[in-house]
């Protein structure tokens, strides 16, 4: 019988991913806010009312896309033991991924066109389960790399099926 008792994982996403995570959230918040006083701009009769609602809508986008990031950073955690890969994510709901090394079927590293520019990537471990992947983001590439070379030798040794 085992006594593991679940816990944090030990490790948090690269320093880079709060920048990398902020351009992504300003990439979308930017046309909500835009949209917001452009369409008081042009579709009303610019009550000041309106206007401070549509301000104070706009300032909380570009607020939620700086503050949001680094909430993220501070609770997100992933770790890989011989045994599992462990991921835990959520401001208000936690949600803990355990994948045992039997049932790894695919691992994957994905960089995108901003993640290279911050030298991030993720690596995804597909796993015989309806729950679906696990993702660990926001890793430095070459860190990525070796965990993705890692993770196949490890699974590679370990007896099971993967189904």
């Amino acid at each position: 019988m085992s006594t593991t008792s679940l816990r944090p994982p030990r490790h948090q996403a690269d320093p880079r991913a709060i920048p990398w995570w902020t351009v992504q959230w300003l990439i979308l918040m930017v046309p909500v806010a835009a949209g917001a006083v452009v369409s008081y701009w042009v579709f009303t009769d610019r009550p000041v009312w309106l206007g401070m609602v549509v301000a104070a809508f706009a300032v909380g986008c570009l607020v939620l896309a700086v503050v949001a990031p680094r909430a993220s950073y501070q609770v997100e955690r992933w770790e890989v033991t011989e045994e599992a890969v462990y991921t835990r994510k959520g401001w208000l709901t936690h949600t803990w991924k355990v994948a045992p090394m039997s049932r790894i079927q695919r691992i994957d590293t994905a960089r995108g066109p901003v993640q290279r520019w911050f030298g991030l990537a993720d690596v995804t471990v597909t796993t015989a389960s309806s729950a679906g992947a696990i993702k660990i983001e926001a890793l430095d590439h070459t860190l990525a790399a070796d965990l993705a070379e890692r993770l196949t030798a490890i699974t590679q040794a370990t007896p099971g099926d993967a189904t």
